[in-house]
């Protein structure tokens, strides 16, 4: 009897220690699972902001090409500089005012 007793409470507290390890395993699955998803997000949003800086590139080189050609239409023009004040030259550099006529 008493052996059969010490076999019933070893079987108890191996079932027992078996449902604490599914518990663990559980929330250890649940952790790693919520960890891949806030990753995924992140790298999603690495995404867009790799793509927006490529548009953004794109702007810069636009500005670029633009103020390039502003300056080669100056010097082409031979503007007579002197006779603009010194808010039009300003605003003409800040991109506000049309450069050549």
């Amino acid at each position: 009897m008493r052996m059969i007793l010490n076999m019933i409470l070893v079987s108890g507290a191996l079932a027992l220690a078996a449902c604490g390890s599914d518990a663990s395993d559980k929330l250890a699955d649940r952790v790693e699972d919520a960890g891949e998803a806030r990753a995924d997000v992140i790298e999603d949003k690495a995404d867009v902001l790799r793509e927006n800086a490529e548009a953004m590139d794109d702007v810069a080189e636009a500005v670029r090409e633009n103020a390039e050609a502003r300056a080669d239409g100056i010097e082409a023009a031979d503007m007579p500089v002197e006779r603009l004040s010194e808010a039009k030259r300003d605003a003409i550099v800040a991109d506000e005012a049309p450069a050549v006529r």
